[in-house]
């Protein structure tokens, strides 16, 4: 984090980049949508004690964001299909841009920022074709878009930039859905969701699905490690009687690995992984479920599940300086889930389902 302000200031000071930072903004280390007790919606940024440090408001309900890695810039997304996103100054609470999705397209709750903060990308819905595109935006030109590429699938949701710097991984779902029918799941007999790398072209990396027995797991959520692992949470579309594990791992060039527990720990998930993070510092992943009401964490090199903590309504989850943070649809702010459960703060607020490190 030192690093990373120093390199900020000496950018501040060249001229190169607006004075306002995230320190402009009250230093958060998080960003959450949430719904106000009124009904209201609202974008907050969050510091690593849970207390907000800004709260800007929203047209309608968000899902997950994107901060921009120089200045104080947040992309507040609508949740799928959404077809508007809204760049913030958190300082200001100004609104700087918006996106609207072009016609054929809508938004699924996520994107990505290059490192520089040049570009953004978007994941989305070419509905009449059935297939996922990724969005680019300009951000140096109010976020004009730029174009757009193939995502390597159906329903893209999540996207992540690898530490390179020069690769997108994308968490295509596998679903297909419309907006005429709302959220309903065209394709489920066929659906093959994968895990897509491109470069920033479109040009694609490669390309890996799961088995057979499990293409009716939903690639949807992702973490990415400083070694180029990629974690990833699924939601089940199979039988409600199977229990599978609804996380795996991959590196470029390996097989996929999954991560599961016994099936007892397996069903308490519910089938579905709201949310996923992974810790350095702990050398552990950590997976969410809302309608289990659980989170369960593991070992990153043995898979050995290091605990299992019941919390009512969780979802949000990213990593703190020690351990995990965790956020629930009750306004709760949760730190240390794995050494000891401590709420450490709780708001008016529903949170909603992730917890965006800055």
């Amino acid at each position: 984090m030192a690093d990373r302000r120093t390199f900020i200031a000496g950018m501040v000071a060249t001229g190169l980049i607006p004075k306002s930072t995230w320190a402009d903004a009250g230093n958060p280390a998080y960003l959450s949508a949430g719904m106000k007790l009124n009904g209201t919606y609202v974008l907050c940024g969050l510091n690593k004690h849970g207390e907000i440090t800004f709260e800007l408001p929203l047209p309608d309900r968000g899902h997950a964001a994107a901060a921009h890695p120089l200045r104080a810039d947040a992309v507040a997304f609508a949740r799928r299909p959404g077809t508007y996103a809204i760049i913030l100054d958190c300082t200001s609470g100004r609104e700087k841009a918006r996106l609207e999705a072009p016609s054929g397209r809508h938004f699924y709750g996520h994107g990505a920022f290059s490192a520089d903060g040049e570009l953004l990308f978007t994941t989305e819905n070419d509905y009449e074709a059935a297939r996922g595109v990724v969005g680019v935006w300009d951000a140096r030109q109010k976020y004009k878009r730029l174009g757009e590429f193939a995502s390597g699938g159906v329903g893209p949701h999540d996207i992540k930039l690898m530490p390179d710097d020069a690769t997108l991984v994308v968490a295509n779902g596998g679903i297909e859905t419309h907006p005429e029918t709302g959220r309903t799941k065209l394709n489920l007999p066929s659906m093959r969701p994968n895990l897509c790398y491109l470069n920033f072209d479109g040009h694609t990396q490669e390309r890996v699905e799961l088995s057979e027995a499990l293409r009716k797991n939903s690639i949807r959520h992702l973490a990415v490690s400083l070694d180029a692992t990629v974690a990833f949470a699924m939601q089940w579309q199979g039988d409600v009687s199977a229990h599978p594990p609804l996380l795996g791992t991959h590196r470029i060039g390996e097989a996929v690995r999954l991560i599961g527990s016994t099936p007892e720990d397996n069903r308490q998930m519910a089938g579905y992984a709201g949310s996923i993070a992974i810790s350095e510092t702990m050398g552990a992943v950590a997976v969410t479920s809302p309608r289990g009401g659980a989170m369960q964490v593991f070992d990153m090199v043995s898979a050995k599940v290091l605990s299992q903590v019941a919390i009512e309504d969780v979802c949000g989850v990213s990593a703190g300086s020690e351990d995990f943070v965790v956020t629930n649809g009750l306004g709760g702010v949760f730190s240390n889930p794995t050494t000891g459960m401590n709420q450490s703060a709780h708001h008016p607020m529903r949170w909603d389902n992730h917890l965006v490190p800055i």
